[in-house]
């Protein structure tokens, strides 16, 4: 599995930012412009992976070119494929990859979580609503951080299930903790 991954979100002029996306083998450039919400798409992607859910995907318009971010989880791992598409309306299949990727879910959380934290400190939120031409995704990046700190029942169904019991305590089917076996 990967082992670093790193993403930059840099505004480069009036509604327009560059994000860098980069592991150990492979560097590559996206441009997203405002005419999408990509950063809250990014965001809440990751949030609904953290959640629990098994594939989401987040969009950057780039016009005209476009990049489609497709993430697949399986318990603790996450696959993600980054799609470089001649227009964002266009299948999958029409698309180039141009990145891809398998990590930890706790990892992915933690690289988005980081990036818009470094996009606050940067800019502030009136220097980067200023720059980007719409609000800083606040309430998208704390809602990630709340589920990603959160003990949900799909983060830690994984690490021990009931047939794996550890000898502690397991939640019974109303969820009420219940003395191990």
């Amino acid at each position: 599995m990967t082992s670093h991954m790193r993403i930059t979100w840099t505004v480069a002029g009036s509604g327009w930012a560059d994000c860098t996306l980069e592991d150990r083998q492979v560097k590559v450039e996206l441009t997203a412009s405002y005419i999408t919400n990509a950063p809250e798409e990014l965001l809440t992607a990751v949030g609904r992976l953290v959640a629990g859910e098994t594939e989401a995907r987040a969009l950057f318009e780039a016009e005209p070119t476009a990049y489609r971010w497709i993430f697949y989880r399986e318990g603790e791992d996450i696959w993600i494929r980054v799609l470089e598409l001649r227009d964002g309306s266009d299948h999958d299949n029409r698309g180039t990859e141009i990145w891809s990727s398998q990590l930890g879910i706790d990892q992915l959380a933690r690289t988005v979580i980081r990036c818009f934290d470094e996009v606050a400190q940067t800019y502030g939120e009136s220097g980067y609503r200023g720059k980007w031409g719409e609000h800083f995704p606040r309430t998208e990046l704390e809602a990630l951080r709340r589920l990603w700190h959160a003990p949900t029942a799909a983060k830690t169904h994984s690490r021990t299930s009931p047939r794996q019991s550890n000898g502690g305590p397991t939640p019974d089917s109303s969820g009420a903790l219940q003395p191990g076996r």
